[in-house]
């Protein structure tokens, strides 16, 4: 198993590997000796559950049993080699497996950029699994009239991101697996928008650059964790979800589209990403957080990011 370079203030999980889903998830528990009370933490991309380092303690001390998955295509969990396994019916199956694993009918759950995503959509397909959901940078999307690649494309054009991973098969793939470090050193950056539809393929220039902007949101020993499981890996199974897109629009296609559980959306003020002006109008019982941060909420505000999950958790009774 792959070891990974922890850094020596953060006290984090060892893992276990754990047979979902006709997969294996390596995942990351604290606090078992609340079982009864799960809380499951969805990391985003390109990231690893040691991206919830700072809440996973807090979290268990505040009584609950957390469960940080590495979801499929990341760490030392299953790469499956067909780019369908990585929809959105695979993804939230995955998390029903380990709810079904661990004996829980339901959790909290709790996700990050593409971990949203899958949050969102476990909600909307496996409803009675999520007892409350708390989702960061990414808000509900709504599913529209025309899948979401084709959106983009006719909106951003060919070089947005999203679009060159569906329509060029493996060119971004090679480019990030043969520059990890730096590309990784380039994102992980306070106040850098991390989905800019700008030309020329914005992740493939921040492989390729060699002057980073804005100040680190880790230390090295921290990015070394990241870094030493993209190295091992690569990141085709982590590119697949964006792979996806489309056909998990049609998966939704006769699904109920309004979440009904207690949620709360946490916005970086300084992302990209912009707030959704009708979230409420999918999800009627949200409340909403802005933190003075960029993309990388949990990691550049990990402190004030934990107190808001934990004062929400704790109003919600």
């Amino acid at each position: 198993m792959q070891r990974y370079v922890m850094s020596e203030r953060i006290d984090f999980p060892t893992a276990t590997l754990i047979p979902v889903n006709g997969i294996r998830l390596e995942v990351f528990e604290a606090g078992k000796e609340n079982a009864g009370n799960p809380i499951v933490l969805c990391h985003g991309w390109p990231e690893h559950a040691y991206s919830w380092r700072h809440q996973i303690p807090a979290l268990a001390a505040a009584g609950y049993h957390v469960i940080a998955p590495n979801q499929r295509g990341y760490g030392n969990s299953s790469r499956p080699a067909e780019v369908t396994a990585y929809d959105l019916d695979h993804l939230t199956g995955d998390l029903v497996g380990l709810l079904d694993h661990f004996g829980y009918d339901d959790a909290v759950f709790v996700g990050h950029d593409w971990g949203a995503n899958v949050v969102w959509g476990l909600a909307q397909l496996h409803p009675h699994r999520v007892s409350k959901l708390i989702n960061l940078s990414l808000p509900y999307q709504e599913r529209g009239p025309q899948p979401w690649i084709e959106f983009m494309e006719a909106v951003f054009g060919d070089d947005f991101y999203f679009v060159h991973f569906n329509r060029q098969p493996g060119v971004a793939d090679a480019v990030l697996d043969e520059n990890v470090e730096r590309f990784l050193r380039n994102l992980y950056r306070k106040n850098v928008p991390a989905a800019e539809p700008e030309p020329g393929m914005a992740m493939i220039n921040l492989a390729r650059a060699t002057t980073p902007l804005g100040e680190p949101v880790m230390s090295d020993a921290d990015l070394a964790v990241f870094v030493s499981a993209f190295e091992s890996n690569g990141f085709t199974g982590s590119i697949n979800w964006y792979r996806n897109m489309d056909r998990n629009w049609h998966l939704l296609a006769d699904v109920e589209p309004f979440i009904e559980q207690p949620a709360l959306m946490v916005y970086g003020a300084q992302d990209s990403i912009p707030p959704a002006e009708n979230l409420a109008d999918f999800v009627p019982n949200v409340g909403v957080v802005s933190l003075d941060c960029g993309h990388w909420i949990q990691q550049e505000k990990s402190q004030e990011t934990t107190e808001v999950i934990l004062s929400w958790l704790e109003r919600q009774g």
